[in-house]
């Protein structure tokens, strides 16, 4: 494979969910700064680096280097129309990519950055095509990692102006939750000068909330951890519809799918994979793959227990999704995604 092997363990309490504003400081990083330094400098150099984020694992290039991203799209096996989302260190950067940022989505980035949330804004002259996929928008967010932001920090000292970071996995497929799922997934097309950075399990294990931010009213196009209600409930306002088409990330039919088919709420017969909250029971012959018990702990589970299932070659995965809104709303679109649906 060629590729350089970094592992980075972090710390965190996992047992809750805490604020995104403070996620930042929750975590101490038993590694030497001199390996993220590193990674930075592998960045700068037009390499890839995979690393953590609170959602899921990012496959990072320098923003503004059109042949370091461009090995983003072929590692991954991305569309070249695909776009990507820029990761910078702190809200005082937006106004570098982005441009007649409403008032909106300023509140949004004061109150939930750095968290799970990407905004897509109208682009500045920074944003070139082959970021944005040739639309006239961009998205941006912030991570609260501490993997994340400690790296986006040091690349910024060396000139870097952000990080574009798709989820690190081949295009369509689960998205990696640990660097050992990276590693098995992508490390036959990483170079010898790549690097996965390990930081352990992701603390939320689905996809940020992507919000269209070029509407008079904000737009969820992909829902996440910042659920409607919080948007709505600091905007003071009902939320849009995606009249203008945008395209972005996880919006297509099938997406985020297992190698086994996908079935929600199914019967069950033996032999099938069975995913449920754990006050369900598991049906006769079934194959437990999770048994979470609340909706924070099925979000974080869902992508390992699918990958899970790939690995013992289960054909068939049986899924009884989390009533409710908030979180459970973002979990139920990932599970109709994997289905096809």
């Amino acid at each position: 494979m060629g590729t350089r092997w970094v592992r980075v363990s972090v710390k965190l309490d996992r047992s809750k969910l805490v604020k995104w504003d403070d996620l930042a400081m929750s975590g101490v990083i038993e590694c030497t700064e001199d390996v993220i330094k590193k990674a930075a400098q592998a960045l700068k150099d037009g390499n890839l680096v995979a690393f953590p984020t609170e959602t899921v694992y990012g496959l990072g290039a320098e923003a503004t280097n059109e042949r370091a991203v461009s090995r983003i799209y072929s590692v991954k096996g991305r569309p070249i129309d695909h776009p990507l989302i820029i990761h910078v260190s702190s809200i005082n950067l937006l106004k570098e990519w982005a441009r007649a940022i409403p008032d909106y989505a300023l509140e949004l980035a004061q109150r939930f950055w750095p968290g799970p949330m990407t905004l897509i804004l109208t682009r500045s002259n920074l944003a070139k095509n082959f970021i944005t996929g040739s639309q006239e928008s961009v998205g941006i967010r912030v991570p609260a990692q501490p993997i994340a932001r400690q790296l986006l920090l040091e690349f910024e000292k060396l000139g870097g102006q952000g990080i574009a970071a798709p989820s690190a996995n081949r295009f369509g497929a689960v998205s990696p939750t640990t660097a050992s799922d990276v590693e098995k997934e992508l490390g036959n097309f990483l170079s010898r000068n790549d690097q996965i950075l390990d930081g352990g399990q992701c603390l939320i294990g689905l996809e940020s909330t992507i919000i269209d931010c070029t509407n008079p009213k904000p737009v969820i196009l992909r829902p996440g951890a910042v659920t409607s209600e919080m948007i709505s409930n600091l905007v003071g306002a009902d939320l849009g519809s995606n009249e203008n088409k945008v395209k972005t990330s996880g919006l297509l039919e099938l997406h985020y799918s297992p190698k086994a088919k996908v079935l929600l709420g199914k019967t069950v017969n033996p032999g099938d994979g069975f995913i449920a909250l754990a006050s369900i029971r598991t049906p006769k012959g079934a194959h437990r793959l999770a048994s979470p018990s609340d909706v924070e702990g099925y979000a974080r589970e869902l992508y390992i227990a699918l990958r899970s299932a790939d690995r013992q070659g289960i054909n068939t995965i049986v899924v009884i999704p989390p009533e409710g809104t908030g979180l459970a709303e973002a979990i139920r679109d990932r599970l109709l995604k994997a289905a096809g649906r």
